[in-house]
């Protein structure tokens, strides 16, 4: 029987044997979790005595959720380049150059940050690029740095390129936009002047339904604009002081804010009272900035233009006959005002804006009038006048009849 029983006492003893050894090991497992524990403890306490000796930059840089705030196992990479950060402070403070020059700069947009330290490195205002770069990102700076320009100094320290590189110098300039510009100028002259996108400032123009819905609430005009409506009529002709590369959304906001200070609430009250839309009054006033050369027949030339949609003119059939109307319709890259070789040349003009063939007023505005033009189109002269032409002087005359005008054209234009 003794034997029999020798099997179950080895299997026991083995059993017992592997308890032991898996004990021994989950043991030697928690003392090393906890040696590891203690150990960061340490380099935390140690840490946040020695950064003190770091260069960092002023508080409002440093993010809330600061790296020194969450220390623990899973921050044990940004635990480590803090502490090597501290270790490397006579660097950081290091200055590359003695003398104090300043340094032209400029960040472009979009520049990632390692390139712009390889950039300041090639000009030898940054000897350590790696060390800058581990600054960068422990302070999470690396995407605060700003697209603009910037005067640096050869003796600066990384600390203080890192502060200086988030408050760039935004270049401004100057561009004046003429009364009379359609769209399309304004656009060219912003994208010349001001390296403003060109294409991308008139898909904004031509669709005034995709601009902010706080905005089209704000400004009571741009609820007025139908579906295929544009900007144009209302990028009030000014000289604006924009930063260069500016987003083209920032800039016609500006003229739109513009637009709505200029035209005042008495102005608007005016054109209520003659039972006229704002609308239509721009679309006269566009019409009056390209005719008129002289701001005293301004009121004459709107108050011709509204007698014949007012159908006070019958010799004229509704028609507003206006030459820039036409000449907008066909206009083209380089030629945005044609120059027909002859009235006859009109009919030959197939769209809504030629009011040759379309009675009534053209679909919107043609151009950007000033404040003359808006004010004649709001409080036109009182008179009986349906025709005028050019006496080549910059001039014009006037006449109430057909046989009138056509004396005028013989006495005048000589046909």
């Amino acid at each position: 029987m003794r034997k029999k029983n020798k099997p179950e006492r080895k299997k026991q003893v083995t059993s017992r044997s592997r308890i032991v050894t898996w004990l021994l090991r989950a043991g030697g497992a928690l003392v090393t979790v906890g040696l590891l524990a203690l150990m960061l403890l340490i380099v935390q306490d140690q840490l946040a005595g020695e950064m003190k000796a770091v260069a960092e930059p002023p508080r409002t840089l440093v993010p809330q959720d600061s790296p020194l705030k969450h220390l623990s196992i899973d921050s044990l990479e940004t635990t480590l380049t803090g502490w090597y950060l501290s270790s490397q402070a006579a660097k950081l403070d290091a200055r590359p150059s003695t003398s104090s020059e300043s340094v032209s700069f400029r960040v472009n947009r979009g520049e990632p940050a390692r390139q712009v330290v390889e950039r300041l490195h090639n000009l030898g205002l940054v000897q350590d690029t790696k060390l800058f770069e581990l600054y960068l990102r422990y302070y999470g700076l690396s995407s605060k740095i700003e697209a603009g320009n910037f005067t640096l100094r050869r003796n600066m320290t990384i600390p203080e390129l890192a502060r200086a590189l988030q408050h760039g110098e935004v270049q401004q300039v100057s561009v004046t936009i003429k009364e009379g510009w359609r769209m399309e100028e304004t656009a060219a002259s912003f994208a010349k002047e001001a390296n403003i996108d060109r294409q991308d400032f008139l898909n904004v123009a031509a669709h005034p339904q995709l601009l902010p819905p706080d905005l089209r609430t704000r400004y009571a005009f741009l609820q007025t604009l139908s579906g295929q409506s544009t900007l144009e009529g209302y990028l009030f002709p000014e000289t604006y002081k924009v930063a260069v590369g500016s987003k083209p959304l920032a800039v016609i906001k500006r003229m739109l804010a513009t637009f709505d200070a200029r035209v005042t609430p008495q102005m608007r009250m005016a054109v209520a009272q003659r039972r006229r839309s704002l609308h239509d009054a721009i679309i006269i006033a566009s019409i009056v900035e390209r005719e008129a050369q002289r701001a005293d027949e301004r009121p004459l030339i709107a108050s011709v233009y509204w007698n014949r949609v007012d159908g006070f003119c019958p010799e004229t059939g509704g028609y507003l006959q206006a030459d820039p109307t036409v000449q907008y319709a066909k206009g083209k890259p380089g030629d945005w005002w044609w120059k027909p070789p002859s009235i006859e040349a009109y009919s030959s003009v197939q769209s809504p804006y030629n009011t040759y063939l379309h009675p009534g007023l053209p679909p919107g505005p043609i151009c950007s009038p000033g404040l003359s033009a808006i004010v004649a189109a709001i409080q036109p002269a009182a008179t009986q006048y349906c025709f005028f032409v050019a006496r080549g002087d910059g001039g014009h005359v006037f006449a109430v009849t057909l046989a009138e005008q056509q004396k005028n054209i013989q006495l005048y234009q000589g046909k």
